[in-house]
């Protein structure tokens, strides 16, 4: 009987195979570094506010403590976004009479509300509790970064559940003392991880990757 398919084929199938092999494997590593960037995470990307916010005036210029803003961050799930007054505080005499802060008189005179632009948003099934993270010397900039050289508030981490469980499953890695938990010129010491393992143990710090830990 007369040979059907040239030798030549069996080398063309094999080639074919580990190709689309290969294909394939790019394909979902495509997918995994486009599920990480930015274009996904929305990671490092500044947000639009109504009003011309700079952390790194306020914070890294004034020295303003986070504390001064987000007043209930030490004993509530939710930060807190400052009212028009606390504002008003510097800004009734500093800068009265910018345009730039028009908004913000606006809002006190009115009695409503700023509608800033949510920056760090966790869905709805994630339950994160900041006032827990405070106490167990987790620093405002280990999850915000340096707040202090942004002009305008850009999500810093991705946010994403491999990032949590990093931190999660290695606490002595990022753990600092409650006193340096709001500096946000703390840099880790060359020996973080002793350090961290000793805090780790003073804090009570538990490695909880369970899923109800969050997803309650």
């Amino acid at each position: 009987m007369a040979q059907i398919f040239h030798p030549s084929t069996n080398t063309i199938s094999r080639v074919s195979i580990f190709g689309a092999v290969f294909v394939i494997a790019f394909l979902l590593w495509l997918i995994a570094q486009m599920h990480r960037s930015p274009w996904s995470t929305d990671a490092h990307v500044a947000r639009e506010q109504p009003i011309q916010f700079s952390h790194e005036r306020h914070v890294g210029g004034n020295g303003i403590d986070c504390r001064y803003c987000h007043t209930s961050v030490e004993d509530s799930p939710f930060a807190g976004i400052p009212p028009t007054k606390t504002c008003m505080n510097c800004h009734a005499e500093i800068f009265a009479k910018s345009p730039f802060l028009q908004p913000v008189h606006e809002s006190f005179e009115r009695g409503r509300a700023i509608e800033w632009t949510r920056v760090n948003d966790l869905p709805d099934f994630v339950h994160f509790d900041h006032s827990i993270h405070v106490r167990k010397g987790v620093g405002c900039t280990t999850c915000h970064g340096p707040v202090d050289q942004m002009p305008l508030m850009a999500q810093y981490q991705s946010l994403q559940m491999e990032w949590c469980l990093e931190c999660h499953r290695r606490p002595e890695a990022f753990v600092r003392p409650r006193s340096a938990v709001f500096s946000v010129t703390y840099q880790p010491p060359g020996d973080q991880l002793e350090v961290g393992r000793r805090l780790v143990a003073e804090y009570h710090i538990q490695k909880l990757t369970n899923c109800s830990t969050c997803h309650q």
